[in-house]
């Protein structure tokens, strides 16, 4: 008896010796794997939770009788998005191709070894779509309050399907900005540049809202209908952001997520400040939707270079775009261009606004740290093709939509209000009897 337990005892000893040694390393590597994949699956469900705020942002930042409307693009946005990113998305930004687009891996077939990823493809490719869902529904609060449904779910297709992948494969992908040296960790350019001038596009093929700008060029506010909601958005937006720019990182053990997280955080709060102090000095009364949107400035405006700049550099980006955006506002709504939100202003010029301050205040390569000129110019030519590539594509999109499905509603339905017209449905409808009331009445009547 006992030498049967000295020869088990012995057994599970050797093997437990000849496990461990054998195992020591591969188990180490996979707790990095591990690691990495958590810290970006953690990361996609933060940046998904951005389309809540985005959705309360624009929903409070418009009238109460369309609320409903941007809710339903906001969630279509996503949904349609998903599929077509899955579809032919992620292969046109990441697949094998050349530089200008991916001609491999559509329906996530085939393979993407080329990428060099740890973590598997599939935790890439979520943390990608809710990038590309980002893009697309930044222009939902430019066109709020006159648009289709129809003829903006066709807009929301191709952008995440074609006109983004192509944009973040010239950039992320291995194309021809990558091969310059474009520095856009985050995407100030490859997400929110591209939302941004696909907005303006929208917004002048659109034309303003009926009421917006009288015959004598005078420009008319039409507040929100809830400014809490918009404030719970931004906070929520702030929230999501540390996934967004940490989360780029696509790496749980790179230790380097602390100091981004740092910059990202330093730069919003500097965007909210500078805005607020902007607009009290200009109109003497401290304004809270345009701090706001400086906050959202800020976070836009540090994205590209949040693992590349100082926690000073940050706060000077952040706070120059708090400030650019409030002029750029006001700049925008003079040439008579209707956007209810700012979302032209906040992601298109101040995304570009934080891509070129990379080649200021990068501490490798940057002008301020003696880099020269080199990086700048990089910088400058991937914001100027981009905004090219983007507006073009976008103008000519909503082009042909106008022209085959329609994207603008008629004069009667936009003053009856979207949920109504476009979904048989009201967000409030407590608090606007009149148009249930109209419902009833016309529905007896056919």
């Amino acid at each position: 008896m006992k030498k049967r337990l000295v020869f088990l005892l012995t057994i599970g000893l050797v093997l437990g010796v000849f496990s461990a040694t054998a195992l020591a390393e591969p188990t180490a590597a996979s707790n990095a794997v591990a690691i990495d994949t958590i810290w970006v699956l953690i990361a996609t469900v933060l940046v998904f939770l951005m389309q809540a705020g985005f959705a309360m942002v624009e929903a409070g930042f418009t009238r109460a009788k369309n609320a409903g409307n941007i809710i339903m693009k906001n969630l279509m946005d996503f949904s349609l998005g998903s599929l077509l990113y899955w579809a032919v998305g992620f292969a046109f930004m990441f697949g094998v191709g050349n530089k200008f687009i991916g001609l491999e891996g559509f329906f996530l077939q085939g393979s993407f070894e080329h990428l060099g990823l740890d973590i598997p493809i599939t935790a890439f490719m979520i943390f990608q779509t809710v990038f590309a869902a980002t893009a697309a529904t930044i222009v939902s609060g430019a066109m709020a309050e006159r648009t289709k449904f129809s003829g903006y779910i066709a807009y929301s297709v191709v952008i995440t399907g074609v006109i983004y992948p192509i944009v973040g494969h010239w950039i992320w992908g291995g194309g021809w900005l990558e091969a310059l040296g474009m520095v856009d960790f985050a995407g100030s350019t490859v997400v929110h540049s591209v939302g941004g001038w696909a907005a303006l596009a929208g917004a002048i093929v659109l034309g303003p809202r009926a009421g917006k700008y009288d015959e004598d060029g005078s420009i008319n506010a039409l507040p929100g209908h809830n400014l809490l909601m918009a404030a719970l958005g931004v906070f929520i937006l702030w929230f999501g952001w540390f996934g967004f720019n940490a989360g780029s990182s696509i790496a749980g053990t790179d230790l380097s997520i602390a100091d981004i997280a740092v910059t990202t955080n330093l730069a919003a709060a500097a965007g909210a400040a500078l805005a607020m102090i902007t607009t009290w000095l200009k109109h003497g009364k401290p304004d809270v939707s345009m701090s706001l949107n400086g906050a959202l400035a800020g976070l836009v405006g540090i994205t590209a270079g949040t693992a590349s700049v100082s926690n000073v550099g940050a706060v000077i980006i952040g706070a120059l775009s708090g400030i650019l955006v409030v002029y750029a506002v006001g700049f925008i709504d003079r040439r008579y261009v209707d956007d209810p939100v700012g979302a032209i202003a906040v992601h298109g010029i101040c995304g570009a606004f934080g891509t070129l301050m990379v080649g200021l205040f990068a501490l490798d390569g940057g002008l301020f740290y003696g880099g020269g000129l080199s990086l700048l110019g990089v910088q400058a030519i991937g914001v100027i093709g981009v905004a090219i590539w983007t507006f073009v594509t976008a103008l000519v999109l909503f082009k042909v939509i106008d022209a085959v499905i329609g994207l603008r509603v008629s004069a009667a339905e936009e003053q009856e209000g979207l949920d109504i017209t476009e979904h048989g449905s009201v967000a409030y409808p407590d608090f606007v009897p009149l148009h249930w009331k109209s419902v009833t009445v016309s529905k007896k009547e056919e």
